[in-house]
């Protein structure tokens, strides 16, 4: 009987951490994306010899639905990228072309950066396609955070075998992410910094992704403008509109 309680409470313990692990997850994940959200973000690519600036502009709706476009340089301007449900599109405008994403791609470099086409259209979701579970608690900036293991789940083709991320405990700020490939190796690190209020939300408003491997390489993501929960019609996030959009 002691044995059959002690399961029993054990059983109820992990049950609820892989819960409220999942739903610390969601909650970080709403506080940067709301119902909907629309963004100017600055892009630097840093390299050892050289760097340079893109600026974009995003459009999402839940975490289904993504758009971002190229503002500038002049040579990638009108490039844009698309995500509906599972597809990814790339409109090439210097082509006159629309170009389906295969899930290979999704781990490939997006427009020379650091970040991967995953990273940035978010083909995987956090909340959904992974296996949350705290495993330990830091402290960030001076902020103290959970550490949550995630891990994906077998039904699902996902770049990275392993994610741990760092979210602050009062606010639901992710602060710090790594990226483990499929041998299990420290691939990325993702830092955040810059925490202020945009319309409304305290969030951070730069971060950097850092390859492990390649000294004195990294791509900065600068938040220039940011607003939550604006109404955006699904018809807005269509491959014919990519072709036309404002």
């Amino acid at each position: 009987m002691r044995f059959l309680i002690f399961f029993f409470i054990l059983f109820i313990a992990i049950f609820s951490e892989g819960q409220n692990a999942k739903q610390i997850i969601q909650q970080a994940n709403d506080k940067m994306r709301g119902t909907t959200s629309q963004s100017i973000i600055i892009i630097k690519t840093i390299r050892p010899t050289w760097s340079r600036e893109m600026q974009v502009k995003t459009w999402l709706k839940g975490n289904d639905m993504t758009m971002i476009q190229i503002l500038s340089p002049a040579k990638e301007k009108g490039i844009v990228f698309l995500k509906r449900q599972k597809e990814v599109w790339n409109w090439m405008p210097a082509l006159e072309r629309n170009i389906k994403l295969p899930p290979s791609m999704m781990s490939q470099s997006w427009m020379g950066t650091d970040f991967t086409n995953d990273d940035l259209v978010k083909e995987s979701s956090v909340v959904d396609d992974y296996d949350q579970q705290i495993i330990g608690d830091t402290v960030i900036a001076g902020r103290s955070c959970y550490i949550i293991r995630m891990i994906p789940k077998p039904s699902v083709a996902i770049i990275w075998s392993k994610l741990i991320t760092c979210i602050d405990k009062k606010d639901f700020l992710e602060l710090h992410i790594r990226f483990y490939d499929e041998e299990g190796s420290l691939v990325n690190i993702m830092n955040a910094f810059d925490i202020k209020i945009m319309d409304d939300r305290l969030i951070p408003t730069r971060f950097e992704m850092i390859p492990i491997n390649k000294k004195g390489q990294k791509t900065e993501m600068i938040y220039q403008f940011l607003q939550f929960n604006k109404p955006i019609a699904d018809n807005f996030f269509t491959i014919e509109r990519m072709k036309k959009i404002e």
